[in-house]
């Protein structure tokens, strides 16, 4: 018999129930309410997770008073379920896009940067030419993000990868696209709006509107301050969220700071103004990142292509040689 049929989840008869069980007791915390998800008995659900922890020979939940808890093993398993399952749901998609020309969908996932021109760009010529491939689009932190990609719940993202990912960083496929300058944003008519003399010095007690202490940004602003031997802002409001921190900075005479790309292209609109300072920080390189797996579908092989060849319009980044 050959290795691909000798494996242990061949000789165990693995069932696709037992993966839809194993994420299911994550989601929902106990095994009633996983069994009601997957419209089995308890029992029956009771008796598909005891086969299974016998197969492997270790317990993959511990039963707490909060629910059941996965093991180190269990979030082992619950992790590669997750795979198998996103893999099935992208082999029907793909013979279906087969099937009808190419329609589908792709889960894409992207921080502010690239959302402002990059990707809007890649995404529009997309719809042009498959009015039917679906797109979903979720705008956040890498941190975020780079788990979902890891676990299959997103297809591409563009963000980054960094040292506290640890071993993320072996599962994933990054390709460099560009860094991000920062700078500092205001609402038109603002006081500053023409001030040509800023210092940090002159502007670390005005009121701002801050990434949360403990992300990347907010780190990089409060070294900015160190560096010049400055305590940083204290008059501050806390949050990433991209609409609240533009309505805040419209309602009042606040400062942030945001990705230079993002504020020019608010600029363009007139709905925000970039202050004449210069940050001497910046973001590190973003860039294109799939899974380690190199399975694309036919739909998001179009989305990756778009995105860089947009990539290479918007950053001047070569279209080919970087994302080999």
């Amino acid at each position: 018999m050959g290795q691909a049929y000798s494996n242990w989840f061949v000789r165990a008869r693995l069932k696709t129930r037992q993966l839809l069980l194993l994420a299911a007791m994550e989601e929902e915390g106990n095994v009633r309410r996983a069994a009601d998800v997957l419209g089995m008995t308890q029992p029956a659900a009771s008796r598909l997770l005891k086969e299974l922890e016998d197969v492997l020979e270790v317990r993959l939940f511990d039963r707490t008073p909060h629910g059941m808890q996965a093991t180190l093993y269990g979030e082992v398993m619950i992790r590669h379920a997750r795979m198998v399952l996103s893999n099935l749901n992208k082999a029907q998609e793909e013979i279906a896009a087969l099937r009808a020309g190419l329609v589908g969908q792709v889960r894409l996932g992207v921080i502010a940067a690239a959302a402002a021109r990059m990707v809007p760009l890649a995404i529009g010529r997309v719809k042009a030419a498959y009015p039917q491939l679906q797109i979903w689009l979720q705008v956040e932190t890498s941190d975020v993000m780079l788990p979902l990609v890891a676990q299959g719940q997103l297809d591409i993202m563009i963000g980054r990868v960094l040292e506290q990912h640890g071993q993320l960083q072996h599962a994933v496929h990054y390709a460099p696209i560009a860094d991000e300058p920062l700078c500092v944003v205001v609402r038109p008519g603002h006081p500053l709006e023409e001030a040509s003399d800023l210092t940090l010095r002159g502007i670390v007690d005005a009121e701002w509107v801050l990434h949360p202490p403990g992300s990347v940004l907010r780190h990089r602003i409060d070294m900015a301050f160190a560096e010049l031997g400055l305590n940083a802002p204290q008059n501050v409001v806390n949050t990433n969220n991209f609409l609240a921190i533009s309505s805040l900075l419209l309602q009042s005479d606040m400062l942030a700071v945001v990705p230079d790309e993002v504020a020019r292209q608010y600029e363009r609109f007139g709905t925000l103004k970039r202050l004449a300072i210069d940050l001497p920080c910046r973001m590190d390189t973003f860039g294109i990142i799939t899974r380690g797996t190199p399975s694309l579908s036919p739909a998001e092989t179009v989305v990756l292509q778009a995105l860089r060849d947009a990539a290479a319009e918007v950053y001047g980044v070569p279209a080919e040689a970087p994302f080999a």
